[in-house]
């Protein structure tokens, strides 16, 4: 039987909540995340041995990114950018591993993340600006253009969640055709073309993520 890419599949139930697959491998790359970073960061060092500063180039690498994004100090958004980055890297190659399969690779995790973007863009912009200043924003240049900025704010957001999971979602069918084809050697360079694909989507979610709040902030005109 033939499964459409959409469907979820369902692994138990907790009481009457049933528990998708990619909710399972998103909990096992939440733990092993914590665990790793727990591990990495527990014997900091003030000169720093060589995982040390790996760690350190990737943190102030997104620190910068992200302030040359917004024009501001990265401080208040890093843990979140970054967070979402390092989750989307690792949750888009999980991919790779017989047997996984990519939970960005589901529109449930894509929606999910998308969802706490849009929640971001409003906290931060109310916190930065002011509840009335921001809201303010949403009928700018005239109150006329009130009902397509709020329309705007839904459909950037449906977007993100959309082009992560297709992407993920193709590069994951495609490759597991090609294995199912043409055994476990020839697929080589196509998976380090996924690769290449999961770096690119987790580096473009988390860019959008920072242009959405900058402009929300007011640091990044809408």
């Amino acid at each position: 039987m033939n499964h459409s890419p959409l469907e979820t599949a369902i692994l138990f139930h907790v009481g009457f909540v049933p528990i998708a697959r990619a909710v399972v491998t998103t909990w096992g790359l939440m733990a092993a995340l914590t665990l790793g970073c727990w591990l990495a960061t527990r014997s900091l060092q003030l000169v720093a041995p060589g995982w040390q500063a790996v760690i350190e180039s990737v943190v102030v690498g997104i620190e910068e990114q992200i302030q040359a994004i917004m024009g501001r100090d990265a401080g208040p958004f890093l843990p979140l950018l970054g967070t979402l980055f390092i989750f989307l890297v690792f949750a888009n190659l999980s991919g790779i591993v017989p047997g996984v399969t990519a939970p960005t690779a589901s529109l449930e995790t894509p929606a999910a993340l998308a969802a706490i973007v849009f929640l971001s863009v409003h906290f931060f912009g109310i916190r930065i600006r002011g509840f009335v200043a921001y809201l303010k924003g949403y009928v700018k240049p005239n109150p006329a253009f009130l009902p397509l900025n709020i329309l705007s704010e839904i459909t950037r957001s449906f977007s993100l969640a959309i082009r992560l999971f297709g992407n993920v979602m193709s590069d994951d069918l495609v490759l597991a055709i090609i294995l199912a084809l043409a055994g476990l050697l020839v697929p080589i360079p196509f998976m380090a073309f996924a690769i290449l694909i999961g770096l690119v989507q987790a580096y473009i979610f988390t860019v959008l993520a920072a242009v959405y709040i900058g402009g929300g902030i007011g640091a990044i005109p809408k």
